[in-house]
């Protein structure tokens, strides 16, 4: 199913608000509330906050990050958000919009969580304290959790199954075990929760990178299924968050899926079809010692179907603008050059001289090979 059926697809044409797929203008910019953005400077951040400032719907933009970013029209305060300072620099927003996240495969796990956790939690308790009513926080659709039993589509509220062993997926599930406290904790403060798919454009994770491979991994017996979200169309999902279209908790994406078989066909990349005790434990062995970044935790959202439900946009007159087929277009555009095995980012010179299943199955005897000698200088 990697297209919308007619009806969505006449639903699309019909209730689309403007090519820029912006919510109905109904307000001056006079009126419109005061949205702060955090991470304001880098990815979505960045890119929201040049949307943002450039709406008629928005009265004003306070911008936070480390540094300043491109947007001169916006507010900037430069400091980290885990600076309890933050809530001044709060003070006069009606909604906050926190993307100051790190996702970074290649940053420590431990100092991930510790900047992830810390500041959501600064950012929701100084949101709370300096009466902003409102702060929308961006996770994943990989909180559902990829696993084999899982509806094709599952419903946004399905049950969160995900589990701490994939990249940052236990940071997201904290901050959104956060996001369900901070209303009780803090009455009057409303939270919002957006989860896109497979984030593609300008992204480096563990999935993108996935594309990067001479060879597509299969697990023998999974069936992988693919929904994606270009980052445009979670920045226009990002400022109905803002505007308060919607609320409570959903999920971004394109409409429909792609199969695996859908995948390789567009693609033009062949598989690699592996079992998976020898896939799993390759993956697990590389980034116990360090040569890949990717837990084997990662591999589950390659088998299992974890696809979503958008309906909760589509409720609100929200279309994406993109398809599957699109996005995948260009993520393949923008690896272009790229070689990854298993995770892990090869040079050029690296890759031609493993060549495409040579080098995949050279980086799943690395593990073995870098044992073998750490045996043998203990022995020396």
């Amino acid at each position: 199913m990697s297209s919308p059926d007619p009806q969505v697809r006449a639903a699309r044409n019909l209730t689309d608000p403007s090519p820029e797929n912006k919510p109905e203008k109904n307000r001056s910019k006079n009126r419109g509330p005061v949205v702060a953005v955090t991470g304001a400077a880098t990815g979505i951040g960045e890119l929201l906050t040049a949307h943002l400032v450039a709406s008629d719907e928005i009265k004003q933009v306070i911008a936070i990050d480390e540094r300043r970013g491109e947007a001169s029209e916006a507010t900037w305060h430069i400091l980290d958000v885990r600076d309890p300072a933050i809530a001044e620099k709060l003070r006069g927003a009606d909604v906050v919009v926190h993307l100051a996240l790190d996702l970074d495969l290649e940053t420590d796990p431990a100092a991930r969580t510790a900047y992830n956790v810390r500041g959501t939690q600064t950012v929701l308790t100084a949101a709370a304290a300096v009466g902003v009513h409102r702060v929308v926080l961006c996770t994943s659709a990989m909180v559902y959790g990829a696993l084999p039993d899982n509806d094709i589509p599952l419903a946004e509220d399905a049950e969160l199954r995900a589990t701490a062993e994939a990249t940052g997926v236990g940071d997201l599930l904290e901050i959104e075990r956060l996001g369900r406290r901070a209303p009780r904790a803090h009455p009057g403060l409303n939270v919002t929760v957006v989860r896109p798919t497979v984030l593609v454009g300008g992204t480096d994770t563990a999935l993108t990178r996935y594309f990067e491979s001479p060879r597509l991994l299969v697990v023998a017996g999974s069936r992988p299924t693919w929904q994606f979200c270009h980052v445009d169309d979670l920045v226009s999902a990002l400022e109905y968050a803002a505007l308060e279209r919607i609320d409570g908790e959903f999920a971004v994406g394109c409409d429909g899926w792609l199969e695996q078989e859908e995948v390789e066909e567009l693609s033009g990349v062949r598989r690699m079809e592996l079992p998976s005790a020898v896939a799993l434990g390759a993956a697990a062995r590389l980034h116990r010692i360090g040569l890949t970044p990717s837990p084997a935790g990662d591999l589950a959202y390659t088998m299992h179907p974890w696809v979503v439900s958008v309906s909760r946009l589509h409720d609100v007159g929200w279309r994406p603008k993109w398809t599957n087929e699109e996005v995948l277009g260009a993520l393949l555009e923008e690896v272009e050059g790229r070689h990854t095995l298993a995770g892990r980012r090869l040079g050029r010179k690296d890759a031609t001289a493993a060549g495409a299943a040579g080098a995949t199955v050279a980086l799943l005897g690395t593990a073995a090979l870098v044992r073998r000698a750490r045996k043998a200088r203990r022995r020396i």
